[in-house]
């Protein structure tokens, strides 16, 4: 059966859609612990648990996603996260604090990272010419997954309750992400993509983006480039992180904004988060992922050290929204800069490695500026110590992107 592109980049994002659901955890939290009386930071452990889990399963799993191939991968990843979806409402129906740790934290963790990885790199081999609008697309529906999942379980919540509301949902995620399981594929052997021209039937081959090296996950982990990349997903995403988890409080404080208008404004800053995978990473094909990278840090360290210093409520807003755009884009750009960087070959495993950048990122953000908010009464340090590690991460940045043009230079003379 021939399989159309599109078709397989909408698979794929229906499996992030999916996944992305995690993102809606906030609006979980109140009613569950109305409901069964476990406190905030309990709950909380749940989420930080599936969070941790998604960056360190992406790299245990990297390998498999590319001996098992995408359909399995992805199937498995829909068992893994519905399943844990039920054990959760199982928990809830039982008041078992244990069986919800499993299953939203350990046994849908494990899902949210085979889910994760296992599209992109399939999505990357269909669209060797449009890398980055390829995975901005699958990854744009794991960032807008909360847009669409939050409004829909706040309403089941109150019409069946809180174990039916993720017993339903366990069913509605399974079915979609089969469906989008079913679908992918890997393209054929040596396939490229062809556009025809309108004035004959000829058709012409799309210039196919070129990858410095192809390399397997354990080649790149010894390749400076991979090491490179991990502190810049890593500062890149602290930021981002650390600013959605004060988002709220910052604004109402530095702000004087209401706490609806606050709420408001969290739900904008999902829009932004999807927006910025797909705008940005499309970008990126034009740009240079360098040079979309080394645009985020230098923007972001004007944007740190003016933080500080902003009171007014629709400039703060706006200023949040860039850096959370950027805080999207950069999980977009990441498979499509591992394609350029390694290439294809082992790009599953190579992605799910990287990740792991956001497993400590989840940590290192919010901790830090909670912990700063507390010393301190207010989060004006905590931006100025951002703004030294994107400072950091800018050089790196630089760093990336002479090493990329040094090899680029070696590979032309070689070839000639």
């Amino acid at each position: 059966m021939k399989k159309n592109r599109w078709l397989i980049a909408l698979s794929a994002i229906a499996i992030h859609l999916s996944i992305g659901s995690v993102y809606a955890y906030s609006v979980l939290k109140n009613p569950i612990v109305d409901k069964l009386g476990w406190s905030d930071k309990t709950v909380t452990v749940a989420f930080t648990i599936a969070i941790a889990l998604l960056g360190t399963s992406a790299a245990s799993f990297g390998k498999f996603v590319e001996k098992w191939g995408p359909k399995k991968s992805a199937t498995i990843a829909a068992i893994l996260f519905s399943s844990g979806l039920l054990i959760t409402g199982l928990g809830m129906a039982i008041k078992s604090l244990a069986l919800f740790y499993l299953g939203y934290g350990v046994i849908g963790g494990m899902g949210l990272g085979l889910g994760y990885i296992s599209p992109v790199s399939t999505l990357v081999k269909w669209f060797p010419d449009r890398r980055g609008l390829a995975t901005g697309m699958a990854v744009m529906g794991f960032g807008a997954g909360s847009l669409i999942a939050a409004p829909i379980m706040t309403k089941l919540i109150k019409s069946m309750g809180l174990s039916y509301t993720f017993f339903i949902m366990s069913g509605v995620y399974f079915i979609l992400m089969l469906a989008g399981a079913r679908y992918i594929v890997k393209p054929p052997e040596n396939w490229v993509p062809f556009t025809k021209k309108t004035n004959n039937t000829k058709q012409k081959v799309n210039k196919v983006q070129a990858s410095l090296q192809q390399l397997t996950a354990q080649q790149a982990l010894r390749n400076k480039r991979f090491w490179l990349l991990w502190v810049m997903m890593f500062i890149n995403i602290s930021t981002g992180i650390m600013l959605i988890s004060v988002a709220s409080p910052l604004a109402q404080e530095k702000a004087g904004i209401s706490a609806t208008a606050a709420a408001a404004m969290v739900g904008i800053m999902g829009l932004f988060n999807g927006g910025g995978r797909i705008s940005w990473s499309a970008l990126s094909d034009t740009l240079g992922r360098s040079n979309v990278f080394m645009m985020f840090f230098g923007v972001q360290f004007i944007l740190m050290l003016a933080l500080p210093n902003v009171t007014n409520a629709l400039l703060l807003q706006l200023l949040i929204f860039i850096i959370v755009s950027m805080y999207g884009g950069s999980f977009a750009l990441l498979p499509a800069f591992i394609s350029d960087l390694f290439g294809t070959l082992q790009l599953g495993a190579i992605h799910g490695l990287l990740l792991t950048s956001w497993s400590c990122a989840g940590v290192f953000g919010p901790l830090l500026v909670a912990y700063i908010n507390d010393t301190t009464g207010n989060y004006n340090v905590a931006f100025y110590i951002f703004a030294c590690l994107i400072a950091v991460a800018f050089v790196v940045s630089i760093i990336m992107k002479l090493s990329i043009r040094a090899s680029s230079i070696s590979i032309q003379k070689q070839a000639s």
